[in-house]
């Protein structure tokens, strides 16, 4: 159990840290290390309880004592004989007394100075695998994600994206990304928050590290990369003036196209990620954010009426 306990903590620590932002956003890391904890403590006492053992009824049942003749017996008396141990009547003293077996009464085994060092020794064994996992997740964050990137270049970062945030919603704009989680993630289990006409947004880390690994380091993984131009290119939309959800994703959808573009990609990618973000919007939970049935070339939402892609 111990064992089992351990590994799961550890398989959690790894999916937490190289993990879905999802996750990160709706368990807070301590949560696990707490729980770790408090296990390895609740070991620790449990193994320090008095052990109490329990005395079988070795006494003849009642088939036994049918089928042996010892029915009528006021009293049975347990003897040894050698190895073997018997059950015979007995009704008194008589004037060789059989030798009894020792009932007296059980006393609670504690244990003893000696035993009690393993139990500390697992008991720290437990606290330095919390330890050494506490230590991978502060070097991981520090050194890995959005929190990996040097301050002036997170700055540099979030002016690129809200110089192409205000070219979608017709005004100067602000992108912040939000490293403290006070706006978006676990506060509002979305990737993007705006108000809507207003000047300032937030994005997620995850969502900010997607953009700056395109428009900086060149680095595109196609779902990541699509979901972050549609998130940033949807925020803008906001800002905008637009408020219903399932407009602005598919006013998203073909602005994320034109920004792809401008941070790096080809007309033919960007466009095959939006196309796949479009996809992907009718599986969503929420119908709210799903795309009206206009959503779609030469549609009433069509941007781009003249063109025959979409988005």
């Amino acid at each position: 159990m111990r064992i089992l306990v351990r590994l799961g903590l550890a398989a959690f620590v790894l999916a937490w840290i190289f993990g879905p932002y999802a996750l990160r956003s709706a368990v807070p890391i301590w949560l696990p290390f707490l729980i770790a904890l408090g296990l390895e403590l609740n070991f620790f006492v449990a193994a320090l309880r008095p052990v109490q053992p329990t005395r079988p009824d070795r006494g003849p049942q009642a088939a036994d004592r049918d089928r042996y003749g010892y029915g009528d017996a006021e009293e049975l008396l347990l003897v040894r004989e050698g190895d073997e141990e018997l059950w015979i009547p007995y009704s008194g003293e008589a004037e060789e007394e059989p030798t009894a077996l020792d009932l007296s009464p059980v006393v609670p085994v504690r244990p003893e100075h000696g035993r009690l060092r393993p139990h500390v020794l697992r008991l720290a064994a437990g606290l330095a695998l919390v330890c050494a996992l506490a230590l991978v997740f502060w070097i991981a964050e520090r050194n890995t994600g959005w929190n990996g990137v040097d301050g002036a270049t997170r700055a540099e970062a979030a002016a690129r994206f809200s110089a192409e945030a205000s070219r979608v919603a017709g005004k100067p704009v602000t992108i912040r990304c939000d490293e403290g989680g006070d706006f978006v993630g676990a506060v509002q289990h979305a990737d993007g928050v705006a108000i809507v006409g207003g000047r300032l947004a937030y994005l997620t880390p995850e969502r900010c590290l997607d953009l700056y690994r395109l428009a900086f380091k060149h680095e595109v993984r196609f779902n990541r990369t699509g979901r972050g131009l549609a998130v940033l290119a949807h925020e803008a939309w906001h800002l905008r003036g637009v408020s219903d959800e399932g407009v602005t994703e598919c006013y998203a959808f073909q602005s994320g196209v034109a920004i792809g573009r401008r941070l790096g990609l080809s007309r033919d990618t960007a466009e095959r990620m939006m196309r796949r973000q479009l996809a992907e919007n009718a599986g969503r939970t929420n119908a709210e954010y799903r795309v009206p049935p206009d959503c779609r070339d030469g549609g009433r939402l069509d941007l781009r009426p003249a063109v025959d892609t979409f988005p």
